[in-house]
């Protein structure tokens, strides 16, 4: 049984805990109602779980967390909040608690919360524990990750994560530049899961309109008037499967609320309905952005980001694995001339240094559109210096200068409103003072920007 500890000075909360989880068979439940015992209880025991009030004379729980940590104390801790403390327990998140549930504890929720703990420990440590040197051979289900050519040792090392989160049934949010393979990693976590012969649903969240995104997603409820029937949403579509859902920085508030519970509960309601439903899928959710800088902190959830975090795998640049350049770029070549019928055999030795010095902002797909381009161009049996883009070798030279890429002025406007709002804090009238503009002219904007998410 799996040892759990609950501190909280409310003696009837404790007991209540104490029979629930002992009926459960589950866990093996202890209490601390004196905050300022814990660190010596700590010192004796170890547990699998703290559960942990933030509200406490003495000692506070974000205190006992930000010891524990300080210490290099892993266990998964998850927050006891009131309803009006959620900003607070976002906060204690941050600093490294798994989950927070407020006060009353629904029972079935706590012990999903418990369980989803135990499961995220034991993958952490599965995958702390995976040798250094790694290759794809180790991997269980090699196959799965083909569609992902490399010879770069963190790319392999991130098969293996992937592999070992496939296994479970969490869900997982990767991130990283376009063009790194998003779409392709998820596919193969796919793949590699017990959920492989379920089916796999792609979701572009920036392909909906926000309004309707929300009932596509979920479904919808039959009207009550009967002016409208049930309507499934590809939530069902990807029942005893995989769903992916790409670019979720692009979906608004209201519906990364939904999102967050789905992902930490499972279950989500369709538009127009009170009637709560299990959902029998695998999350995989990514963005190309690092959600966690402070420019996305007014328009992305941090309690959803938190979250998310928990099991996330970021997919590197080209540009951090140029070992790959080489490998892809001649693969890319190969499929390209016999696609074309052309007999060309591959790169002269200055062209292929060019192409490893090169940064590539697009990545993996930037790479393939070089290849192809050269291709056309080339009438010898080698791709030359010649045969690629211009401005390669312009970038290449010229490393400190950034390259022009053509925007909207209200991409340019938008974007300066939202870094100067990270820089106040998110303070609208410091932001439309130091902008010049007033803050009804502030909140046009921002709306504006959201609308068009």
């Amino acid at each position: 049984m799996r040892k759990v500890l609950i501190v909280d000075d409310d003696v009837a909360v404790t007991n209540y805990f104490m029979v629930f989880l002992v009926q459960t068979g589950l866990f093996e439940p202890f209490v601390a109602n004196d905050s300022r015992e814990v660190e010596a209880i700590l010192q004796r025991e170890k547990f699998d779980i703290l559960m942990l009030d933030m509200d406490m004379p003495n000692v506070s729980g974000m205190d006992i967390l930000r010891a524990m940590r300080a210490k290099g104390d892993t266990t998964p801790v998850v927050i006891l909040t009131g309803v009006s403390d959620v900003d607070l327990a976002v906060r204690a998140m941050k600093l490294g608690a798994f989950d927070y549930l407020t006060k009353p504890v629904d029972d079935e929720n706590l012990l999903q919360v418990l369980e989803n703990a135990i499961e995220h420990r034991t993958l952490r440590q599965t995958i702390e524990q995976l040798p250094k040197q790694l290759t794809r051979q180790g991997l269980e289900h090699e196959a799965a990750f083909t569609q992902l050519p490399t010879q770069d040792d963190k790319m392999i090392r991130l098969f293996h994560q992937a592999e070992k989160l496939a296994a479970s049934d969490v869900s997982i949010f990767i991130w990283g530049e376009g063009g790194t393979g998003k779409e392709a990693l998820a596919r193969a976590i796919h793949q590699a899961s017990p959920r492989r012969e379920g089916p796999f649903v792609f979701v572009e969240a920036d392909s909906f309109d926000p309004d309707k995104l929300p009932a596509a997603f979920f479904g919808q409820a039959k009207d009550w008037r009967g002016s409208r029937e049930e309507t499934p949403g590809l939530l069902d579509q990807a029942d005893a499967g995989t769903l992916f859902l790409n670019n979720i920085d692009t979906m608004s508030l209201p519906v990364q609320v939904k999102l967050k519970r789905l992902i930490q509960t499972g279950e989500y309601y369709r538009e127009s309905s009170t009637s709560i439903r299990k959902a029998n899928v695998r999350m995989i959710v990514s963005s190309k952005y690092d959600l966690t800088r402070p420019e996305y902190a007014s328009r992305f959830s941090r309690d959803l980001l938190y979250h998310l975090m928990i099991n996330s795998i970021r997919i590197p640049p080209l540009r951090e694995r140029t070992d790959d350049i080489p490998l892809l770029a001649s693969l890319f070549l190969k499929e390209e001339t016999e696609r074309a019928g052309k007999q060309i055999s591959g790169f002269s030795p200055d062209c292929m240094a060019l192409l490893k010095r090169y940064s590539y902002p697009d990545n993996v797909q930037e790479l393939i559109t070089i290849v192809a381009g050269a291709l056309a161009k080339e009438d010898t049996d080698t791709i030359t210096v010649d045969s690629l883009p211009s401005y390669i070798r312009e970038r290449v030279e010229r490393p400190g200068e950034e390259m022009f890429h053509p925007r909207t002025l209200n991409e340019v406007v938008r974007e300066h409103v939202q870094l100067t709002l990270a820089y106040f804090g998110q303070q609208r009238e410091a932001t439309a003072e130091v902008l010049g503009i007033t803050p009804a002219e502030l909140d046009r904007i921002i709306a504006e920007d959201m609308s068009e998410e």
